[in-house]
């Protein structure tokens, strides 16, 4: 916990690391760091790709995780901090090692009665016609990455193995999920509340790395243009979908909504981004709330559930 106000506090936000998500974290970490430096006595840029980043981290009060993907999104970090006494933002090491696992995720998802696409498990021996007959076009996921990196679509047993073969360069089990034919929203969570839906329109073939963080494209929509009720159910999934892989504090749950108003859960993000394109400070301003309050409430909350995080 915190024994003195912010405003006498050093942060240190760590930003960078050594993930395939590296570049879009130190992005991140500026915004942080930029809407921090009033809120505190001191705020410390920590990127642990540095070799002597633990250093870094003498003398401080509270450690912002900023980092997207790999350690600093698996628990691997969350468990270190911990370790060491320090204060941290956001999930502990199981909801965060839950929230980075798509295939576990999912398979707890499905186990709480919530929605999920039909999903098979790629290996090099996989019958790929059989996965095309069963599931119809699919999109191919690496796992345990973020930000759609590896993923593709496919509608073919061709193009399925050509997917597997791309998303296999990567860390982590690959998987083909069922292609859901609709509109993609994305709910951000603060504590124990959802802030405003977000539906979101790729100018791609579909929302991925390039629409995310690169194109001026992307159309974003908030309000998301569904009745309050069909937003509150939206809400009510994405808090369930937080809550069952014990995940807290903040986060962001994505989905897809097919042609009949089937609601699908796709993923849950514990260290969303914070760049120009990013979808929780969105979000937020919609809630009310400027990027500066967002991450101080982000702070307190994380303080106050320190004793119940695992």
């Amino acid at each position: 916990m915190l024994t003195k106000p912010l405003d006498q506090c050093v942060v240190a936000v760590l930003q960078g690391g050594t993930s395939s998500e590296r570049e879009v974290s130190l992005l991140s970490g500026a915004t942080v760091v930029q809407h921090l430096l009033p809120l505190c006595a001191e705020v410390r840029s920590v990127d642990p790709a540095d070799g002597q980043w633990l250093q870094q981290l003498d003398g401080v009060d509270f450690v912002f995780n900023i980092l997207h993907g790999g350690a600093g999104e698996n628990g691997s970090v969350q468990g270190l901090l911990a370790t060491l006494g320090l204060p941290q933002s956001g999930s502990g090491v199981l909801g965060a090692a839950l929230g980075m696992d798509k295939l576990r995720s999912k398979a707890l998802w499905r186990d709480a009665g919530l929605p999920v696409a039909e999903a098979a498990v790629l290996h090099a021996n996989t019958d790929f016609q059989g996965v095309i007959d069963q599931l119809g076009a699919v999109f191919v996921k690496p796992a345990y990455e973020g930000s759609s990196i590896g993923m593709s679509i496919a509608s073919s047993a061709a193009e399925l193995a050509e997917a597997y073969a791309q998303a296999r360069a990567f860390d982590g089990p690959v998987f083909a999920e069922r292609r859901i034919v609709g509109e993609e929203y994305t709910v951000a969570i603060l504590g124990e509340r959802a802030l405003p839906a977000i539906r979101l329109q790729a100018a791609e073939t579909f929302y991925d790395y390039h629409a995310k963080y690169v194109s001026n494209d992307t159309q974003y929509y908030c309000p998301c243009g569904l009745s309050a009720a069909r937003e509150a159910e939206l809400a009510q999934l994405a808090l369930a979908a937080f809550k069952t892989i014990n995940c807290a504090v903040w986060g962001r749950v994505d989905f897809m909504v097919d042609e009949q108003g089937q609601p699908y859960i796709l993923e849950a993000n514990t260290v969303p981004g914070m760049t120009s394109h990013s979808l929780v400070p969105m979000a937020a301003k919609a809630a009310g709330l400027t990027l500066s309050e967002l991450l101080r409430e982000i702070i307190v909350l994380s303080v106050a559930s320190a004793e119940v995080i695992v």
